[in-house]
């Protein structure tokens, strides 16, 4: 089962990240270039068992599952129910973790999936390097104005 792990530094406090990252609708509210999500039902998007919906001209790319949401813990975790991508049992966590040395926060986007074996590196890249490692470094700038 391949394991995908990201993380960085953000320069601003882990509350002010988390009331960013915490908002299972709104993911293109830090991440740049993300469609709007919409969740499906209407009902509020900070409830397990949310469902949102990605559409890139009336396609739809992917359909997540909020799984937990810890405001203690600042983390999210959801799954993937539907994709583009050949991606099974797809499970993410986002969490974050204020630094002691300063105000500014650890952020880390983990993924646990599965995939047939011709493909699963192929895939673990691609999840780390055109989404998570744009998506933390979008996440960045967007608080700090860079």
């Amino acid at each position: 089962m391949p394991r995908v792990t990201v993380s960085t530094v953000v320069e601003a406090p882990a509350g002010e990240v988390w009331r960013l990252l915490r908002d299972f609708g709104r993911f293109n509210a830090w991440y740049d270039g993300m469609p709007d999500a919409v969740i499906e039902g209407g009902g509020p998007s900070d409830r397990v068992g949310a469902i949102r919906r990605f559409e890139v001209n009336g396609q739809v790319m992917a359909r997540e599952e909020l799984l937990a949401l810890d405001d203690d813990a600042r983390s999210q975790t959801y799954r993937i129910l539907e994709s583009v991508f050949p991606l099974r049992e797809y499970v993410s966590r986002l969490r974050v973790l204020p630094v002691t040395d300063g105000d500014r926060s650890f952020v880390q986007w983990t993924a646990d999936f599965e995939a047939d074996a011709a493909e699963a590196d192929r895939l673990a890249e691609m999840v780390r390097d055109h989404i998570y490692r744009p998506g933390l470094a979008s996440l960045g700038k967007r608080l700090t104005g860079a």
